[in-house]
């Protein structure tokens, strides 16, 4: 059986998986945003996508404790249950619970300390982790999203 060589493969521009027009393309993009975003910390320019500032109206300590099916359940301060959610219902105060159980972890506090739901003057609301200082604006995630929180606050 004999053996015939192949001839060394070379590569052509139309062999290339991804045209060099579009690697240059990337390369500008990057660098272009590269530099305004240093402009913008060089010359301290203020951060303008943060939420409204708005006094604090209405505040709630709850507990939060979920699981990564969507299931939660919320307690007020006393322990009683305030809800019980299922799966569909506590996708997102679930999420919430998961975010803070990784930031206590990170900072080495306990796992089952209370947030602080808040109702702000201008009709936002937010949660605030007094053990780690963490916190999140509830807009930011949408409408129906913030409403699952407000609910906890009117029970």
């Amino acid at each position: 059986m004999s053996h015939t060589a192949r001839p060394p493969r070379t590569y052509t521009p139309e062999h290339r998986i991804v045209p060099t027009v579009l690697v240059r393309a990337m390369f500008g993009l990057v660098m272009t945003v590269l530099v305004i975003v240093s402009i913008a910390v060089w010359t301290d320019r203020p951060v303008t996508s943060t939420p409204p500032e708005s006094a604090i109206t209405h505040t709630r300590l709850l507990y939060l404790d979920g699981d990564m099916s969507g299931a939660a359940s919320v307690r007020a301060e006393d322990g009683t249950l305030i809800a019980d959610l299922s799966p569909e219902e506590g996708g997102f105060v679930s999420g919430v619970y998961r975010v803070l159980d990784r930031e206590r972890t990170k900072h080495g506090v306990a796992l089952d300390g209370p947030v602080e739901l808040r109702r702000h003057e201008n009709g936002r609301f937010s949660v605030h982790d007094p053990s780690t200082g963490w916190g999140a604006d509830l807009m930011g995630f949408g409408r129906d999203n913030a409403e699952a929180f407000a609910k906890l606050l009117r029970e």
